[in-house]
């Protein structure tokens, strides 16, 4: 009985959505019966999770009749450029990157979103949300759907607990605590930032959390859109409290050269050898894969996390995340009415229930996750006082996936100072 009625309230609210226009030439004609309609979407998602995200439209599918067919390949995002330029792009797109939405919606080839769509994001959306779905000319593109979260610091909990180590809820409590290690003989952080070519992405993530902190959401906006340079004193100041705990010998495992070495999925481990050999790793939701199999098995007992502090009590703690974003290149009635559903909690239900993903709403039923570490990682996602993109994301790719990590790395391994790696980074900058 339950389930019948969810199915007829979504019909009518979809219903209601198929008279909506997302601001194209025309409006969308009728706002009768969606039944025997079609909409094809693609994205980046393969195997188990594009089986996960078929699921998730299941119930709108079953509400509305329409047909969802999604079409995913890891390659998508370079067969979606060449089906834009030559005028057949999916109806739908999932896009992985801040970048692609802001790129397309400035070529015209995306519809913007209707108000009612839009109304959806402002009452089921915390913080920034909206604002990561706008392009440069103020409309708003994207609606999130799955999404992934970083700034989550893991440690060992029955070792943690053991010691008598709480959670630090402040910056000042973390270096405290940081200090209580380095005397009691272990160090705080277990840190490995190689990555074949992308090595060095983990210390910019630590930067991005930490601008994040200090600067707070104008700041960090003006940082990736260049109108603060990384040659800034708030930006030496993020990279030197970085360095004041990744410099430190007595704060990390291993010290610089092996943070330069190790693999980031790598080092995390040590923080389960028998005893510890650190304590803590900042990482993204995901890294929790790369753990020891024996911990992967019984992640909730063994595994603790809390968000990386504040620094700044007026910016709180907020969350760097990812996600994909669902655009329309195509202004129909369908299609309004799929974007409006990936807007409410139902849209996250089978899929945190299967596991492997988080979801952004503000009002769904945390029950439906599985894992007690999922729920904390989407409480940090729905309390934070706001969301923003990875930052080497938004970049120029000259700097985001260039300099940003490169010279990052030779200050890390002591080959330069902060002020020569700001420098350099700064004049890699597209002019």
């Amino acid at each position: 009985m339950k389930n019948r009625l969810v199915v007829g309230l979504l019909a009518a609210a979809f219903a209601l959505a198929a008279c909506s226009s997302g601001g194209g030439s025309a409006a969308p004609s009728g706002g009768g019966s969606l039944s025997g309609t079609k909409v094809n979407v693609g994205g980046a998602f393969v195997d188990v999770e594009a089986t996960n995200f078929e699921n998730a439209v299941k119930p709108f599918e079953t509400a509305t009749g329409v047909d969802v067919v999604y079409n995913g390949d890891k390659s998508f995002e370079q067969q979606l450029n060449v089906q834009v330029q030559a005028g057949n792009p999916p109806d739908v797109a999932l896009l992985p990157q801040p970048g692609g939405m802001k790129n397309y919606a400035s070529q015209g080839k995306l519809f913007p979103l209707p108000a009612d769509i839009i109304a959806n994001i402002d009452s089921n959306y915390g913080a920034g949300w909206k604002e990561m779905g706008t392009a440069t000319d103020g409309k708003v593109y994207g609606v999130f759907h799955r999404v992934n979260s970083k700034g989550n610091v893991f440690y060992p909990k029955a070792g943690f607990t053991a010691k008598g180590y709480t959670a630090p809820k402040t910056w000042d409590e973390l270096k405290a605590l940081e200090t209580k290690m380095a005397a009691d003989g272990t160090p705080a952080w277990c840190i490995g930032i190689e990555s074949g070519a992308a090595t060095g992405w983990p210390a910019t993530d630590w930067v991005e959390q930490i601008m994040l902190r200090t600067v707070g959401k104008e700041g960090y906006d003006k940082w990736l859109t260049h109108a603060i340079p990384f040659t800034d004193p708030t930006v030496k100041t993020a990279y030197q409290t970085m360095m004041d705990i990744w410099g430190n010998k007595s704060y990390t495992y291993g010290g610089a050269q092996y943070i330069v070495q190790t693999n980031f999925g790598e080092a995390p481990k040590a923080a389960f050898a028998t005893p510890p050999k650190c304590w803590l790793t900042n990482q993204g939701n995901f890294i929790t894969a790369f753990f020891p199999d024996a911990v992967k098995a019984d992640l909730d007992n063994q595994v603790g996390v809390f968000t990386l502090p504040a620094i700044n009590s007026a910016n709180g703690t907020p969350v760097e995340v990812g996600g994909d974003q669902a655009v329309a290149f195509k202004d129909k009635p369908e299609v309004w009415a799929l974007l409006k559903y990936l807007t409410t909690p139902e849209a996250g239900v089978s899929w945190a229930k299967a596991g492997g993903a988080l979801f952004p709403y503000k009002n769904q039923d945390m029950a439906n996750y599985k894992s007690n570490l999922d729920k904390e990682f989407v409480k940090a996602i729905v309390e934070a006082p706001f969301v923003r993109f990875d930052g080497s994301d938004a970049m120029p790719a000259a700097v985001g996936s260039g300099t940003f990590w490169s010279e990052t790395v030779k200050l890390i391994n002591g080959s330069q100072d902060i002020d020569t790696t700001l420098k350099n980074i700064e004049a890699s900058w597209p002019k």
